[in-house]
């Protein structure tokens, strides 16, 4: 058999491997992500208030639209979120409007987020574990109030919908929990954070 025809040969199944080999990579790492669906995504955050005279106080609900991100709709995972603080707001439904002003004005301020100097909230995420059929446990880095830290969401697929909730410490991320009349009313460090993303097609 001449050259002439062996080479190029051997050249096409180079080809054909390399071309296997990226489609299988491809593959490994799951599908390309998504851009968010930003008009029904969001952000939700607990607030829980504690101290002598919590019966006299209030827990707080804060939820904001996810600006912008994307999400891999197939294993493994990835997700990658950002919200601006400015569009947190609260929604605390027995609280009359203008007392949920304050507390929108006190959240918002330098003593809470300073979102005028740290603007953005994000997470995205470093690793992935399979947590069941629909589930992962999904690590990654939050950043809040300028720092940032480790966070482990629980994240389960339901109704085209990706669901992620955490739980996190204010003081991990620079800021002092509120605390008033001599720390008789107060909210706690602990704070529960969920995420409802749904990806576009």
């Amino acid at each position: 058999m001449s050259s002439s025809f062996s080479q190029p040969a051997a050249r096409f199944t180079s080809s054909a491997a390399i071309a296997l080999l990226s489609v299988a990579a491809t593959a490994a790492l799951g599908a390309e992500p998504r851009p968010i669906d930003v008009e029904h995504s969001t952000l939700t955050v607990f607030a829980y208030k504690s101290g002598l005279f919590s019966a006299f106080a209030d827990d707080h609900v804060i939820r904001a639209p996810i600006a912008s991100g994307s999400i891999s709709a197939d294993a493994p995972l990835a997700v990658d979120v950002s919200v601006r603080s400015e569009n947190l707001k609260v929604l605390d439904p027995k609280l009359a409007a203008d007392k949920r002003a304050d507390v929108q004005a006190r959240m918002l301020g330098r003593e809470v987020l300073d979102s005028g100097k740290f603007p953005d909230i994000t997470f995205r995420s470093t690793a992935i574990e399979p947590a069941g059929a629909e589930r992962w446990t999904v690590t990654g880095r939050l950043t809040i109030h300028g720092e940032t830290r480790p966070a482990t969401f629980s994240v389960v697929r339901q109704d085209g919908r990706y669901r992620g909730s955490a739980a996190l410490k204010q003081r991990d991320f620079g800021i002092e929990p509120i605390s008033i009349a001599g720390g008789t009313v107060k909210v706690k460090d602990e704070l529960k954070v969920e995420f409802d993303i749904v990806a576009l097609k």
